[in-house]
C-alpha cells in the first residue's frame, strides 16, 4: 500500500500540511517496502495557489491513500474518482500521522495488518450492497424529477409569452448574449436546463438564446465560482469560466448554422 501525505518538508520529520493545495510536498511511504518518495508540490508556489496542479500530481503518482490537514470537496471529489481515499483532518509530524494511519488500519482489518482479506459471504454482501446502491440513487434522482415536474407547471403558470418577448429582442446576437448570460446566472442538474430551455423555445425563443442557455448552464457556474477559485486557482476559474462563456456564444452560432444548413430552417 502506498500511502501519500502532504508536507510542510522534504522529510518524515516535517509537520503534515494544514491544506492539501498548498502544502511544499508531497511524501509518498510504501508500507511494503518503506520506501520514501519526496515530491515538490508545483501548486504551492502558484501566485493562485492553484490546487488543480497538487490534483494532478497526486492523481499520477497513483498513492492508494492520501493524509492532509484539509482537502477542497471538489479535489477530494477527483482524487476520491481516481480511486484514492482521502483521510482529512491529519496534523502532528508525518511520521507520527502515518503512524496513526498504520494503527487505524490494523484496527479496520481486525489486527490483521494492511492486507485485508475478503470474509466468507462476501459475494452475497456485494450483491446487498449494489441493491443498496441502487435503491440510493433511484431515490436521489427522485427529487430531481419531482423538482422539474414542478418546474415545468410553474414555468408554464408564470412564464408566458409575454416575457419571454420582453427579455428576447429578437435580434441574433443579442439574445445569443442573454440566453449565455441567463445559463451563467443559473445552476442546477442539466435535465432542468432542458426543460427550461424547451419551453422558451416553445414560447417564441430562438434557437441561438436556447442554445446559448443549455451550454451556458452546464458549462458556466457563477454561482460555484468561489468554491471553484478556492478549489482550482483563481486563474484557472476566472480563466475556464470566460472560454466557457465565449464557447457558449459561439456554439449557438455552430449551432444555428448547421440547423439552417441541414433543414433549411430553425426558429
Amino acid at each position: 500500500m502506498r500511502i501519500g501525505i502532504s508536507a510542510d518538508g522534504p522529510s518524515l520529520d516535517t509537520k503534515v500540511g494544514e491544506r492539501f493545495g498548498t502544502s511544499k510536498y508531497l511524501l509518498i511511504v510504501d508500507l511494503k517496502t518503506g520506501k520514501v518518495e519526496t515530491v515538490v508540490n508545483p501548486g504551492a508556489s502558484s501566485l493562485s495557489h492553484s490546487g488543480i496542479q497538487a490534483v494532478i500530481m497526486v492523481i499520477s503518482k497513483k498513492p492508494d491513500v492520501l493524509l492532509t490537514g484539509y482537502v477542497s470537496p471538489t479535489a477530494e471529489k477527483h482524487l476520491t474518482a481516481n480511486g484514492i481515499r482521502v483521510v482529512q483532518g491529519t496534523g502532528g509530524s508525518v511520521s507520527e500521522a502515518l503512524e496513526q494511519f498504520k494503527q487505524s488500519l490494523i484496527e479496520e482489518n481486525g489486527g490483521r495488518g494492511n492486507a485485508p482479506t475478503r470474509p466468507a459471504g462476501a459475494h452475497g454482501d456485494s450483491l446487498i450492497q449494489a441493491i443498496k446502491s441502487s435503491a440510493k440513487q433511484f431515490g436521489s434522482a427522485l427529487p430531481v424529477m419531482l423538482t422539474v415536474i414542478l418546474l415545468l407547471g410553474l414555468f408554464q403558470a408564470f412564464v408566458g409569452k409575454d416575457v419571454i418577448a420582453s427579455f428576447f429582442s429578437g435580434q441574433g446576437l443579442e439574445d445569443t448574449f442573454k440566453g449565455a448570460v441567463a445559463g451563467s446566472l443559473f445552476a442546477g442538474n442539466p435535465i432542468t436546463s432542458y426543460i427550461i430551455g424547451g419551453e422558451i423555445l416553445t414560447q417564441g425563443g430562438s434557437l441561438l438564446a436556447v442554445t446559448a442557455f443549455l451550454v451556458a448552464w452546464v458549462t458556466v457556474g457563477l454561482l460555484q465560482l468561489p468554491a471553484e477559485i478556492d478549489a482550482l486557482g483563481m486563474r484557472f476559474a476566472l480563466i475556464r469560466n470566460g472560454l466557457a462563456f465565449i464557447g457558449s456564444l459561439c456554439i449557438a452560432g455552430i449551432t444555428v448554422a448547421a440547423c439552417r444548413l441541414i433543414v433549411g430552417g430553425c426558429p
